[in-house]
This record gives C-alpha cells, sequence and structure tokens, in this order.
C-alpha cells in the first residue's frame, strides 16, 4: 500500500505527538520525521523529502511562514498543510500566500486533518470551514494591491466564470452544476487558470485573485 510521507513541524512536542498519534491511524500515511522550528523544518526536507508538511505557524527562530515560502521555492513537489490554533487574517492570508495548500485549525477533529493530508497530497486544497469562510469573506469586501493584476494573463470567459464560483466558496461539483458542464470540464478549467498564473492549487488561485483584485461580486 502506497504511503504518504509526513513531516510534523510544530515547536510543542505533545502537539506533535498527537498530530503524529492521528495521522498515524491510517495504513497510507507514515510520520518519517518531526521538526520544532522552520529552520529544522527546511533541513528535515533537504534530507528526508517528505510529501506533505504538516506546518505550524507561529514558531521561534523562523516561523511557519518564512519556512513554507522557501520550501515551496526550493521543493515544488513538496506541499504544506498548515495546522495551527491561529485563525486570523494576519497570519491565515500571508500563510497561504506563501504557498501552503491548506490551512487547519488545531481543534478540528483527527479525520477532518487525516482528510487535510490526503487532499493536499493528491493536489487538492484543504482549508477549515472558518478558514474557508474568511478567504471568501476577504475576496468578497476587496482588499486588493492591484499590483499583480496587469501581470496576470488573461482568463477566457469560461475561466472567469470558474473563478466568479471558486470565490463563492464552490465545490467543483457545484461548479460544474451552476455552468452545466462536467466536473472534469470545471478540473480542466482551473488547470488552465493554475498553468496560466503559475498556481499550484484552488487557494493558490484565490490567492492570486484577491491580490489582483480580479473579482466583481455582484
Amino acid at each position: 500500500m502506497p504511503h504518504i510521507r509526513v513531516l510534523i513541524v510544530d515547536d510543542d512536542p505533545l502537539v506533535r505527538s498527537a498530530l503524529s498519534h492521528f495521522v498515524s491511524r491510517d495504513p497510507e500515511i507514515e510520520v518519517i520525521g518531526e521538526a520544532e522550528t522552520g529552520l529544522e523544518a527546511i533541513a528535515a526536507v533537504e534530507k528526508d523529502r517528505p510529501d506533505v508538511i504538516m506546518m505550524d505557524v507561529q514558531m521561534p527562530e523562523m516561523d511557519g511562514i518564512e519556512a513554507t515560502a522557501t520550501i515551496v521555492e526550493r521543493w515544488t513537489d513538496v506541499r504544506v498543510l498548515a495546522v495551527t490554533t491561529l485563525d486570523g487574517s494576519e497570519t491565515v492570508l500571508p500563510m497561504l500566500s506563501a504557498g501552503a495548500s491548506g490551512y487547519m485549525l488545531k481543534d478540528s477533529n483527527a479525520d477532518s486533518i487525516v482528510a487535510g493530508v490526503r487532499d493536499v497530497y493528491n493536489g487538492a486544497s484543504s482549508l477549515s470551514p472558518k478558514i474557508a469562510s474568511m478567504l471568501v469573506k476577504h475576496i468578497r469586501n476587496g482588499a486588493p494591491t492591484g499590483g499583480r493584476a496587469g501581470e496576470l494573463e488573461t482568463l477566457t470567459e469560461r475561466e472567469a466564470e470558474v473563478l466568479d464560483r471558486l470565490a463563492q466558496g464552490m465545490s467543483n461539483a457545484e461548479i460544474a452544476r451552476t455552468l452545466i458542464v462536467s466536473e472534469g470540464t470545471v478540473k480542466a478549467h482551473l488547470g488552465r487558470i493554475m498553468s496560466k498564473w503559475q498556481v499550484r492549487d484552488r487557494v493558490q488561485i484565490l490567492v492570486t485573485a484577491a491580490h489582483a483584485g480580479l473579482i466583481n461580486f455582484r
């Protein structure tokens, strides 16, 4: 049975132990190491090349945001799932902008955390419901920098429709129903947006759109 190789990064040994216990109950997940700081995480990735990193945000020496940015730039095949108690926009948005493929709160149940690891491993995104709501609200409220809009490749009309529905919090299946197309077609449109904007997943599409101010809500 294939293994999803996981590195757990948190400065609290009890949290690392609990997360390791949660995810190791899944026979397809193997915890290959632990780290206490962002610097240790980078060294561990260089040595062991995990598939998924469960990354805390607030840590000594180097925080999870800086560590995530370094890791996803150097190892593009490694996925980062933030697992933290911090749920404010001042940490959520920078962490996602740094390249995390998901953001889970530590009070999520064990099944949700395991599902989050699986989702990011499979190239999807994973957000706690509270975090997803915050991200969508941020995009709806604007707060764009406008700095990247001119640098991004223009979307087709249908791609823009998919983006609009994605920002409304719809799943691929829900987008497919509203546009009267197949779910595979929606995935293809999302794949082309990722390619055009050079991002890795649905979360990064939303973060990029938020920064560029490309979404208009009625």
